[in-house]
């Protein structure tokens, strides 16, 4: 009798709501299929992050990514997840105008990529949206604290919560779309403290990056975490590898053997050996 494979099963949104408290939810980043692919089995949630206009196409800050660029990328990291429950963002532009545009474009991004949810961000403000999405069956993650999207308005990216009247906001911020129906939230470069009061106050998992480690989870650019991305390293950022260093050696060690006639020898190329399964 042969045997039987059985197939992975995706983790669920209601399965991330109840690790609140229990087990750590484990969040990494992805824009392509095989970042995806060598993710997957490690991670709990994949998120389609808009930090892809900067991390794959150079940009200075997210504001320029777009609803087909993100839908795109979505689709491949999809295409090389089996697993992973998979977050989209939805990027600047695409969700703030009015709670009907916003449940046309996150249904869009839903229903031509097979993702499971979509992430925005925002506090108080958003909480009309988020209602309307969530009653509408569109899984919502929301996102508090430095919020990318609103740089400018912001100042800039830095530790928000450093006095107590932005701390009491960005709590009222999470209390507010935790009511709202969010399943899960992104709380982003907050002082410690404050980070550790929201994961304790609300009812639904936090997952932090420059937060706190007693949030409910954690999450990274992926591409910050193997070393491929750096122009800039955060504070909260471990590197655990060097891959833009071993992708420089490799390229150069490359164009050493080419141009010293090394590369390709003969052993890569065709009809050299009657050995050769392809000539034959």
């Amino acid at each position: 009798m042969s045997a039987v494979i059985e197939a992975k099963k995706r983790i669920t949104i209601p399965e991330i709501r109840n690790r609140k408290g229990k087990e750590p939810v484990v969040c990494l980043t992805a824009y392509t299929v095989l970042t995806a692919h060598w993710l997957d089995d490690y991670t709990d949630l994949l998120l389609v992050g808009d930090s892809l206009g900067m991390v794959i196409y150079g940009m200075e800050n997210t504001l320029g990514v777009t609803l087909d660029m993100m839908i795109a990328h979505a689709q491949a990291v999809m295409r090389g997840s089996k697993r992973s429950c998979v977050i989209v963002d939805m990027p600047f532009g695409s969700y703030e105008e009015s709670p009907p545009i916003a449940f046309r474009n996150a249904a869009r991004v839903l229903s031509e990529t097979g993702a499971s949810g979509i992430k925005i961000e925002g506090g108080v403000e958003m909480v009309e949206t988020i209602s309307y999405l969530t009653k509408r069956g569109i899984p919502v993650m929301g996102h508090v604290g430095l919020m990318p999207q609103s740089l400018h308005a912001s100042g800039g990216f830095k530790a928000q919560g450093k006095d107590e009247e932005s701390a009491r906001r960005i709590l009222d911020d999470a209390v507010a779309i935790t009511e709202a129906g969010v399943f899960s939230m992104v709380i982003e470069g907050t002082m410690e403290p404050l980070a550790r009061k929201i994961t304790e106050t609300v009812e639904v998992p936090t997952i932090g990056i420059g937060a706190s480690a007693a949030c409910d989870g954690q999450i990274l650019v992926t591409e910050d975490l193997v070393g491929l991305f750096t122009d800039f390293t955060p504070r909260f950022v471990k590197r655990y590898s060097l891959l833009g260093e071993q992708i420089e050696a490799s390229a150069k060690a490359y164009s050493e053997d080419v141009r010293s006639g090394k590369f390709p020898g003969p052993e890569h190329v065709f009809g050299m050996k009657k050995t050769d399964p392809v000539d034959e």
